[in-house]
C-alpha cells in the first residue's frame, strides 16, 4: 500500500495568524527538569549527572490553537445551536467518517471567493462520478502553493452555503480542502457584506454546519500528488481532544499497488 502525504506542517518559524511558540528542552535539560519533577512530586533526589553524557530525553512544548495545521473542524466549531440537536465535539465523532474513499474537486481554475452549486455539478460532470455515502470529498484550490506566506491566509476559494448542502445530499458527511477554510478569506466575505448587505455571504460553509452535522477538514496539502479524482482511501483521524471544536490530524490517502 502507498501512503500521501495530505497534510501541511505545524511549523513555529511560518506565518501564521495566530503565532506558533515552540519551546525546546535539549535532552541535558530534560535530564535536570525529570529530577527537578521527581523531587518535587515524589520528593526523591535524584542526581542527572549519573546518566550518560548528562543527558535524558528532550522535550518539546507547542502552544497552538486546534485549527492550526491540517485539522478536522467538528460540529461544535459551527456554533451552539443546531436543527438537529446539541452539537458534537471532536471526540464524540464517529471514526468511521474519516477513513473513506476519496473524491476529489479540481477547483484551481476557480478564483478567490465562494463557488456555487454549478462549478461543483460542473466538476462532477468532468470526472464523470458522483460522490457515493460517507465518501470524503477533497477540494484542490491549489491554496497550500502559499502555505507558509501570509498570501495563504487571504488568496483561495471556498464553498457557499448551498455548494455544501448539494456535497452533504449524496450523503457526504466529511469535506476537505487545501485552503485556509472551506468558506472564503475573511476579507472578501466583508468587502461582499459591505457591498450588497447580504449576511448569506458570511460564513455560509461554516453556518450550514447548523442545519447538517458534518466536518471540515482544512489547511490540507499535497493534492496534486493523488493520482486522479478517486481510487484511493482517506485517513484524517482526528486527535482526540475531550470538549474541543477541532482536532489535528495526519491526513492521508492510502493506495493499494
Amino acid at each position: 500500500m502507498r501512503i500521501i502525504d495530505l497534510s501541511s506542517p505545524v511549523d513555529a518559524a511560518a506565518w501564521e495568524p495566530d503565532p506558533i511558540e515552540h519551546r525546546i528542552l535539549t535532552p541535558a535539560e530534560g535530564a535536570v527538569h525529570m529530577a527537578q519533577e521527581m523531587k518535587e512530586h515524589l520528593g526523591i533526589d535524584f542526581d542527572p549527572a549519573v546518566l550518560p553524557g548528562g543527558e535524558l530525553l528532550s522535550l518539546d512544548t507547542f502552544t497552538l490553537t486546534s485549527h492550526t495545521g491540517t485539522h478536522v473542524d467538528a460540529p461544535s466549531h459551527y456554533g451552539t445551536v443546531t436543527e438537529y440537536g446539541r452539537p458534537r465535539n471532536i471526540d464524540e465523532m464517529p471514526l468511521d467518517w474519516f477513513l473513506r474513499p476519496g473524491l476529489c474537486l479540481d477547483l484551481r481554475s476557480e478564483p478567490t471567493g465562494a463557488v456555487s452549486v454549478d462549478v461543483i455539478k460542473r466538476e462532477l460532470d468532468r470526472i464523470g462520478r458522483t460522490p457515493q455515502p460517507y465518501d470524503i470529498v477533497l477540494l484542490h484550490t491549489g491554496a497550500s502553493e502559499h502555505l507558509g506566506t501570509q498570501r495563504y491566509f487571504t488568496d483561495f476559494t471556498g464553498l457557499d452555503g448551498e455548494a455544501v448542502d448539494f456535497l452533504l445530499d449524496f450523503g457526504v458527511r466529511v469535506i476537505g480542502t487545501d485552503a485556509f477554510s472551506l468558506d472564503a478569506p475573511f476579507g472578501d466575505m466583508i468587502r461582499r457584506y459591505h457591498e450588497h448587505g447580504d449576511r448569506a455571504v458570511l460564513w455560509p460553509a461554516h453556518f450550514a454546519g447548523r442545519r447538517r452535522e458534518y466536518c471540515q477538514i482544512e489547511r490540507l496539502h499535497n493534492l496534486s500528488a493523488l493520482p486522479g479524482p478517486d481510487g484511493y482511501l482517506v485517513s484524517c483521524l482526528p486527535t482526540k481532544l475531550v470538549g474541543s471544536g477541532a482536532g489535528w490530524t495526519r491526513a492521508v490517502a492510502l493506495i493499494e499497488e
